[in-house]
């Protein structure tokens, strides 16, 4: 009886153990249901990230240096074909874009992915209206954005939540650089300090310095906003704190006793009509002209982001062309060296009202993440099925010669290469990545330039700026505006409209009008951050 008991008791067992299997094999497939970590709450996984079946329309808006690609091209196409998207991108020109992309913002038509540059401060200003999507939960699912240091996305969080994807730059800004054919042709130098600057200036406009017997060419080559602003080292550079009031403060460069020496230095350039004279409503596209047209001897260059089209252009012009970079040069305080970039030459953020849809949310960092993929050298080849796709694929966007990726012609002006299009499209560069930024061109004047500037930055100290990171409430709310004035301000004094001896009652409009509290928050967001002392690399 006792047996009988028994056995009936493990046959109901057994009978439940096969219900809770068939249970557990109906909703999980046979396999032990995981429950979810506290991490993963918040985690859309449900849905796979990277499930193409239903398509989406994606729209966005970025500044671009140079001319904006067609609306339509070849390369577009592969980008709708790959991602199963309708890609709507707006590029607009750098110097119109603040303006332009308000205006958008403002009239409600924000689209989906937008970027900033890297100082505009109405990201942060935007981020805290509520009017961007937090990125902490996607991140993780992407090879290039999951892989960016939490270090790096701290300077993009509002209110502890990432809110940014930084656009990958390089730690090396733009300097100057200089014709050195024209320096040749008229035996003169490099110049090493301002004052050799002012006179290779002048010689480069009034001495012929192309040899053509003509009065054509001039000094400088620079554009409203006073941009570029050739500062030869931190202590002239206006976007750097680097100097000190008084009490101690860091304050902003544009106020400074080094901006106040440039602003003297362009004055007198200005008199000497070796600067471009309509500097002031002359917009980045046409000042990079001015310079590539061959008409000024003097201009900036960095190791990435060049424009070949702009070097065949005036190589077109004069084939003898040849430039080289200016080292920095030594400032009153013995310091020596240009700032170190802050990591990033702009910021992209995702339109909160996205955050209904998560499957678009997927799909459009997929696109974002792909953009900013990072090929070797040595994976830059038709073989590597992404390169060639990126590149517009071998024979059409470029060709393969001696084992290197050669662009062709107009590639960018022609949208061959889904390259060109993305909203963010700046590798990132892992941090142990050994790069030679002259392989990215083709034109030997171009890698000899890139060269020239690879090496005078790599032999020189690099300032880091105390403020990178660093938010100022008032900053948000008034550093555009202020900026925009305090840079008017300047460029009458550079035109002659109001004397440089004025510096100390600009400072002190600049002071009143919000900068004296901004200097204050910013100090404050320095020494939270522990900087004491100025720090060189």
């Amino acid at each position: 009886m006792k047996l009988r008991k028994l056995l009936m008791l493990l046959v109901v067992m057994v009978l439940s153990i096969s219900i809770i299997a068939a249970c557990t094999s109906k909703d999980t497939g046979g396999k032990e249901e995981e429950k979810p970590s506290k991490e993963d709450d918040k985690d859309t996984a449900q849905i796979d990230p990277f499930d193409h079946s239903e398509k989406y329309t994606i729209t966005g808006m970025t500044f671009r240096f140079g001319d904006p690609p067609p609306v339509k091209s070849p390369g577009l196409d592969l980008i709708n074909e790959r991602f199963n998207i309708d890609f709507k991108p707006e590029i607009i020109p750098q110097g119109d874009y603040t303006e332009k992309s308000s205006a958008i913002v403002a009239g409600g038509s924000m689209p989906d992915l937008v970027g900033f540059q890297a100082n505009d401060s109405r990201f942060y200003q935007w981020a805290e209206e509520g009017a961007f999507l937090p990125l902490d939960d996607y991140l993780k699912h992407y090879e290039t954005l999951g892989a960016i240091p939490d270090s790096i996305y701290n300077a993009f969080k509002v209110n502890g939540q990432i809110y940014g994807i930084p656009r990958y730059s390089n730690p090396y800004p733009l300097t100057p650089i200089i014709r050195k054919d024209w320096l040749d042709n008229l035996n003169l130098e490099i110049p090493t300090n301002y004052e050799e600057f002012k006179s290779v200036a002048i010689a480069f406009t009034n001495d012929d310095p192309d040899q053509n017997g003509k009065d054509d060419t001039y000094g400088v080559a620079i554009g409203e906003n006073v941009n570029p602003n050739f500062n030869m080292g931190a202590y002239w550079d206006f976007n750097t704190w680097y100097h000190q009031n008084e009490e101690g403060q860091y304050i902003p460069g544009i106020i400074s006793e080094g901006r106040k020496e440039l602003v003297q230095f362009f004055a007198d350039l200005y008199a000497a009509n070796a600067m471009t004279k309509d500097f002031a409503v002359l917009n980045w596209a046409d000042t990079n002209a001015e310079f590539y047209s061959g008409k000024a001897g003097i201009f900036i260059g960095g190791v990435s982001g060049m424009s070949e089209d702009y070097m065949s252009g005036l190589l077109e012009i004069d084939p003898e062309a040849e430039f080289v970079a200016i080292p920095p040069f030594e400032a009153k305080d013995g310091s020596v060296g240009f700032t170190m970039g802050s990591g990033n030459s702009g910021i992209l953020a995702l339109n909160a009202k996205l955050a209904d849809d998560p499957g678009k949310i997927y799909r459009a960092l997929e696109l974002v993440d792909f953009g900013k993929k990072f090929f070797p050298k040595e994976e830059r080849n038709s073989e590597n099925e992404d390169f060639d796709w990126m590149w517009g694929k071998d024979g059409v966007g470029y060709n393969m010669e001696d084992g290197s990726p050669v662009r062709v012609p107009n590639f960018s002006s022609d949208g061959l290469a889904p390259s060109t299009y993305f909203i963010d499209n700046r590798e990132h560069v892992p941090a142990d990545a050994q790069i030679k930024y002259a392989d990215d061109y083709s034109l030997p004047a171009m890698k000899g330039l890139v060269d020239s500037l690879q090496q005078m930055l790599e032999s020189n100290k690099m300032y880091v700026n105390p403020a990178n990171g660093v938010i100022s409430q008032t900053d948000q709310e008034k550093g555009t505006d202020l900026t925009q004035f305090i840079m008017n301000e300047q460029a009458k004094m550079i035109a002659g409209q109001r004397p440089v001896s004025d510096w100390d009652k600009l400072v002190e409009e600049y002071l009143k009008r919000g900068g004296e509290q901004i200097i204050k928050e910013m100090n404050e967001g320095i020494k939270e951050k522990g900087y004491t002392d100025r720090v060189w690399e």
